[in-house]
């Protein structure tokens, strides 16, 4: 409805067809107005003087054409306003006839039907103006269209009360995509390089294909290849699947590395709503052979079976700053969907609820949450047993807790699994200068039961350009504890215990937000540790992608 014509056609269907009336109403009017020296006769006056007059004032044919379309304008006008006063005042009945696809010469008239099918379920003209925006944005959504354009059309005549919509896609010309790009940890001291390769609408479903390789030398590398499928079959939720070679390092805090082979497929996806299984096959080494007891208890091959389901509602104002509304992520995984003997058996429960509350002046917001997670294993003798060590909580990292949510993952001020329970590592005598020298450390072994909590105070800065450009303060603290159940040991669990060993940690510092990632510059005092944490006080930065 960007042009006259379409503005005239949404306003013949919202009149009900009254344009020939309002068109007929317009030519009376021009009559009156051109014609009134024509209609202004005394019969006075001779014949020829009348003729010498009538043509001394007549309207010469370039102004009348100019006033005639002048007039068509202030009639269209009239008719917009009118539209707009309706629309503003009541609902205006209205019935979709027929929905048009045009320009899509690959994609398949069914994948962009599925999209818009909200469009024929309209009322009225505001039911149909609000589901034409919607729709439009998911055809935007599925990266295949370079534009989008949905007209309104009047029904046919003999159907007053009608409309068609017409939907025109122009798809991309360029359907091979690519990015890469290095991310940094200051905290963690490492690094990471990232590609990934795009290839769309390949079949004529809206698929998007891609391929991905990320390799950090310190921690986590990953190479997969997935495709997405947004309606297939006729299936009511997209179709995702992922194959996937996963290695990560954690040698450094618990003498281990894992590598993990496997399928991710999505078996229902919707707003808030996921269901996911994965099949993998994950090997778990020592190449230090330093290990301490528990980690060379799981040291070996296992089949991963799991189903995984997500319910996640985010009503917050901003993903970076939010200032308003709530946010809360349940999530629930079953383990051993086999039955193959290797199959880890386990139980993954979390939760992470969050809330803004603004406080109406300066953009003063109080953000606080709390997050919590439980495993267990399960099968015969599962009390006896010790949870799966990859399915293990760890608490630690520097990364805002106010844009992550997702379940217990970090206190601040604190490293990179940096507290919780901790073991010995095995002795390793060095013999290569004659002398008996041992060297010895801990690993990180975590929990079965995990539980932080964090309140962020956040408010602009006086500068007006760093008001602008949405750079504020913050003043935090964070809370968080993890304990182990398994192997009997959730006998000797006990509430007032566990409140009791709750490390915290307060702070203050500047953020900069961008569209992608929240960059803060903290200083973070520790208020409680235990011995074998790794906590520091001081200045440090941090960056956090919203999640």
């Amino acid at each position: 409805m960007a042009n006259s014509d379409e503005v005239k056609r949404s306003l013949n269907i919202s009149n009900n067809g009254s344009e020939e009336e309002g068109t007929s109403n317009v030519a009376d009017g021009e009559d009156d107005e051109f014609g009134a020296v024509e209609s202004d006769d005394d019969g006075d006056d001779d014949e020829d003087d009348d003729d010498d007059e009538e043509e001394d004032e007549q309207v010469p044919p370039q102004r009348q054409r100019l006033l005639s379309r002048e007039s068509q304008l202030r009639a269209e006008r009239s008719k917009l306003e009118n539209l707009i006063h309706r629309l503003s005042n009541e609902k205006v009945p209205l019935r979709v006839h027929d929905v048009i696809i045009k320009g899509n010469s690959k994609t398949k008239d069914h994948v962009i039907e599925a999209e818009v099918e909200a469009i024929r379920k309209a009322s009225t003209m505001q039911e149909l103006l609000e589901a034409s925006g919607i729709a439009s944005a998911k055809l935007q959504g599925m990266e295949i269209f370079d534009a989008v354009r949905i007209t309104l059309d009047s029904g046919p005549p003999e159907l007053p009360g009608t409309a068609n919509v017409i939907v025109e896609v122009v798809e991309t010309k360029s359907p091979l995509s690519g990015e890469c790009g290095a991310y940094t940890k200051p905290a963690a001291r490492s690094w990471t390089l990232e590609g990934s390769i795009k290839y769309k609408n390949w079949l004529g479903y809206g698929d998007l294909w891609d391929g991905s390789l990320a390799y950090g030398p310190n921690q986590t590398s990953e190479v997969s290849a997935g495709v997405y499928l947004p309606r297939f079959k006729g299936l009511l939720t997209p179709l995702v699947a992922r194959a996937f070679l996963l290695s990560q390092d954690w040698q450094e805090f618990s003498s281990y590395k894992e590598r993990q082979l496997g399928l991710s497929l999505g078996l229902f996806s919707t707003k808030n709503h996921d269901l996911v299984y994965n099949l993998g096959w994950r090997t778990l080494t020592d190449p230090s052979q330093m290990a301490s007891r528990s980690i060379r208890r799981q040291l070996g091959h296992g089949l991963l079976s799991s189903l995984k389901y997500t319910f996640k509602l985010d009503r917050r104002n901003s993903p970076v700053r939010p200032t308003r509304g709530y946010a809360c992520v349940f999530s629930s995984q079953i383990g051993g969907l086999a039955p193959d003997q290797r199959s880890l058996r386990f139980l993954r429960q979390e939760f992470d609820v969050r809330y803004a509350f603004p406080f109406g002046f300066y953009n003063v917001a109080l953000n606080f949450g709390i997050s919590g997670g439980v495993t267990f294993p399960w099968g015969s003798g599962f009390l006896n047993k010790p949870s799966s060590l990859p399915e293990r909580f760890f608490l630690g990292g520097d990364f805002s807790p106010v844009c992550t949510v997702g379940g217990p993952t970090t206190v601040p001020g604190f490293k990179t699994r940096g507290l919780g329970p901790t073991e010995p590592r095995r002795q390793v005598r060095d013999r290569s200068d004659g002398e008996n020298t041992d060297t010895f450390s801990r690993d990180v072994i975590g929990g079965d039961l995990a539980v932080t909590a964090f309140a962020d105070l956040s408010f602009d800065l006086p500068l007006r350009w760093l008001r602008e450009h949405g750079v504020h303060g913050h003043i935090f603290a964070g809370s968080g504890n993890l304990t182990k159940l398994t192997e009997n040991e959730f006998r000797n669990f006990s509430f007032q215990k566990f409140a009791h060993s709750f490390r915290s940690s307060v702070g203050a510092g500047i953020v900069f937000p961008t569209k992608f990632f929240r960059l803060e510059c903290n200083y973070y005092y520790i208020l409680k540790q235990f011995e074998h944490d790794r906590g520091k006080t001081g200045f440090r930065f941090s960056v956090s992608a919203p999640s």
